[in-house]
C-alpha cells in the first residue's frame, strides 16, 4: 500500500469516528464550524469553501478570508430541509469541478478564446492615446 494512501485511510477512519459522534449529538451548538457544516448537511468539509464562494451559505459576522468561519445550525436547519436549496447547492459543485477542470485543460498549451483574445489585445496596454488638440476658436 502507497505510505500517502494508507495516510488518507488513517485519516478518513478518524474523522469519520468524529463525524458519527457529532451527528449523535442530542444538543448541538448554535454555531457550526465549517467541518460540522459539512457533516451536519451531508457534503464534504472542503464543498464549504465552494458553498461559500457561490453565495449559497453565508457565514456568521464578518469573517477574514484566512480566519474560521461559522455558521448558525437554525439557518443550516432551513437549508438542510429545502430540496430547491440543495439542488444548486449540488449544481454548483459540479460547476465548481466543471470550470476546475476547463481551466486546467486550457493551460495545458491550449488558451481558451478569452485568454488568447486577453493576451494579444488591439492596442498595447502601455500605448497611451494620443491626447486630442483643442478645436480652434472661431
Amino acid at each position: 500500500m502507497h505510505p500517502q494512501t494508507k495516510l488518507f485511510s488513517y485519516r478518513s477512519k478518524g474523522m469519520n469516528s468524529e463525524r458519527t459522534e457529532f451527528l449523535t449529538w442530542k444538543v448541538q451548538p448554535a454555531r457550526l464550524n465549517a467541518t460540522q457544516t459539512a457533516w451536519y448537511l451531508g457534503f464534504e468539509p472542503h464543498q464549504i469553501a465552494m458553498l461559500v464562494g457561490a453565495g449559497l451559505l453565508k457565514p456568521l459576522g464578518h469573517p477574514s478570508r484566512n480566519s474560521t468561519k461559522f455558521f448558525a445550525i437554525e439557518t443550516l436547519g432551513e437549508l438542510r430541509r429545502d430540496e430547491k436549496w440543495l439542488a444548486r447547492a449540488t449544481d454548483a459543485i459540479a460547476n465548481y469541478w466543471r470550470e476546475q477542470n476547463t481551466r486546467k485543460r486550457n493551460t495545458n498549451g491550449h488558451p481558451s478564446r478569452f485568454e488568447a483574445l486577453s493576451q494579444h489585445p488591439a492596442r498595447p496596454a502601455c500605448a497611451k492615446p494620443s491626447p486630442k488638440e483643442p478645436e480652434p476658436r472661431s
